[in-house]
């Protein structure tokens, strides 16, 4: 499924939230882990002075050197463990699409949050770059709030949506495998509301919006039924669904906060229509907002 983890950091705390999550992706998939930290020579440039910009290369040599030995302290913290570092020059988010893309199993895990400075870099922004940009699986987790960075997080269920699509469904042979390996519950889920041009009605005819928003449902339930028997035929035994009557993204954050310990898995594409979301800015905004980790995979 995977060959590696490749894990970018930029020497904060907040990068480092996602430290617990690589130690049980680690340990449950067996993988090797890589950390990357890039140093951003445009950043160190805006950092000197003019009169003294013959000591960039010095500078920028410094902070390589600082870089490896804070990976390496960082890696000293996964005994037992495949680790290797990786320090590396350029344009942080395009350093790390590069480097992952030459392994095309390597699964990306970072936070979404950082702070800035010479060997610092924007983690929402690079986060946000990296998921458009490259085509690696992602795991990504929110930086906010306090936390603990050593130990193993926990992970009690996978929640996967779906919009009715099968590239939204290419999702499931991965949650199949990840769901197996780390021993969790699957909760399959859509979301559904009527399309506005229902409520287009006139004096003359207005339409059952309770009728037809239960037909919906119904529709809705049937579908997700069949995939929760799929899985379960593919060797899952904890598999249930949720119809969540909404907006896609908002029900996804919502239901997710609603049962903590969950990992969100979904594809960055979909299709649009009645009971459908396009399935890239949804993940994009669930990345931003959920306060569970997510698992991001790019349809073909």
């Amino acid at each position: 499924m995977y060959t590696k983890l490749l894990v970018p950091l930029d020497g904060s705390e907040s990068s480092e939230k996602v430290l617990p999550f690589v130690r049980l992706l680690a340990a449950s998939l067996n993988l090797p882990v890589e950390f990357l930290e890039v140093i951003d020579i445009s950043a160190a440039s805006l950092h000197i002075a003019a009169d003294k910009a013959r000591f960039l290369d010095a500078l920028i040599d410094a902070g390589e050197r600082a870089a490896k030995e804070y990976l390496e302290e960082i890696a000293a913290r996964f005994s037992g463990m495949k680790v290797a570092c990786t320090v590396e020059r350029g344009s942080p988010a395009e350093a790390i699409i590069e480097r992952a893309a030459a392994d095309k199993g390597a699964l990306i895990a970072m936070a979404t949050h950082g702070r800035s400075g010479i060997n610092r870099w924007l983690l929402g922004s690079v986060a946000e770059k990296v998921l458009r940009g490259s085509n690696n699986p992602l795991f990504l987790v929110r930086a906010d709030g306090e936390g603990i960075n050593n130990g193993a997080a926990t992970i009690k269920s996978l929640i996967v949506p779906l919009d009715g699509s099968e590239l939204a469904e290419s999702v499931l042979p991965t949650v199949v495998e990840v769901a197996k390996n780390l021993a969790l519950e699957v909760v399959l889920c859509r979301a559904y509301e009527l399309a506005a041009s229902a409520y287009y009605g006139s004096e003359a005819y207005l339409p059952d919006y309770d009728a037809m928003l239960l037909e919906l449902k119904v529709e809705v339930e049937e579908y997700l039924a069949k995939k929760v028997e799929s899985l379960k035929a593919a060797g899952l035994t904890q598999v249930s669904a949720a119809a969540l009557p909404g907006s896609g993204a908002e029900e996804i954050v919502r239901y997710g906060r609603e049962h903590p310990d969950g990992l969100v898995a979904m594809c960055t594409h979909g299709r649009s229509g009645v009971s459908r979301w396009v399935l890239g800015s949804v993940t994009e905004r669930v990345v931003r907002h959920a306060s569970e980790p997510v698992l991001v995979l790019h349809a073909a």
